[in-house]
């Protein structure tokens, strides 16, 4: 789900850049004010290390000819916190950008709160965690999830109206993009429900590696053989259909010329 800058004009890229730079700032000052701050950085790079390897795998979602990807906002505020899945989100999102070209500089803001701020700000401290508070770890991490993903939607949608650089009609464009990214979400809320499940308890992760005391050196290390492993053994078999976004801008255009 990241906007190309083609889409994005300079002055809602520019704005959301400013509201993504405010949500990153506040996020590293209340990280800070953890005390296990300077242990959390490498557990904030191993979790971002994984979430960059799964979604480079891109899934079918059957009967559309479309696919997605795991985006891993939820899974990250369950595990780590919102405030550090937040800083994961964007800096795998600046990596993308800089070194992949998915994105681009100009719509780099609109992506970082489209998968970033939404779900590890506003979803997951409203909805995700009161229910996994109460034990209902398969409801948030579902509910969660969908909801991430159709407010992301929506924002890509609305960002690319006011825009107004690409010929892409508000309601045939939202048509397209809330059920295509409401599969996404079902299938990515399962495959969420499953971690949390097998991990049992949303602070275990963090506390292996914090309490472990691993090194930042012994992190990164680990971060870039984790990257690789899982990005070598999944990318051969990963869906080489458009991605929902794609999927939804192709239908949008199609219906315009018809």
């Amino acid at each position: 789900m990241h906007i190309a800058d083609p889409f994005i004009s300079p002055a809602v890229g520019l704005t959301m850049c400013a509201v993504s730079t405010a949500a990153i700032v506040y996020s590293v000052a209340k990280v800070k004010k953890d005390e296990l701050c300077e242990k959390r950085v490498p557990v904030i790079g191993m979790m971002s290390a994984l979430v960059f390897a799964v979604q480079m795998l891109n899934f079918t979602i059957p009967g559309t000819g479309s696919s997605g990807h795991i985006i891993g906002g939820i899974l990250l505020a369950a595990m780590i916190g919102g405030y550090s899945a937040m800083l994961a989100m964007s800096a795998v999102l600046v990596v993308q950008c800089l070194f992949f070209a998915d994105g681009g500089l100009l719509a780099l803001g609109c992506n970082i709160f489209n998968v970033g701020v939404i779900p590890c700000l506003i979803v997951y401290p409203l909805i995700c965690k009161p229910l996994m508070k109460q034990g209902r770890v398969a409801i948030a991490s579902i509910a969660a999830v969908v909801i991430g993903l159709q407010l992301g939607a929506f924002g890509v949608v609305l960002q690319t109206f006011l825009s107004g650089v690409a010929e892409l009609p508000f309601a045939a464009f939202l048509s397209s993009m809330l059920p295509i990214h409401l599969a996404i979400g079902l299938i990515e809320g399962a495959a969420t429900a499953a971690v949390l499940y097998f991990v049992m308890r949303p602070e275990t992760m963090e506390s292996v590696f914090v309490k472990s005391g691993i090194s930042l050196k012994t992190a990164f290390a680990m971060l870039a053989v984790i990257t690789l492993i899982i990005g070598a053994s999944l990318s051969p078999i990963a869906s080489s259909n458009p991605d929902g976004l794609e999927w939804a801008i192709e239908r949008t255009a199609e219906t315009v010329k018809n």
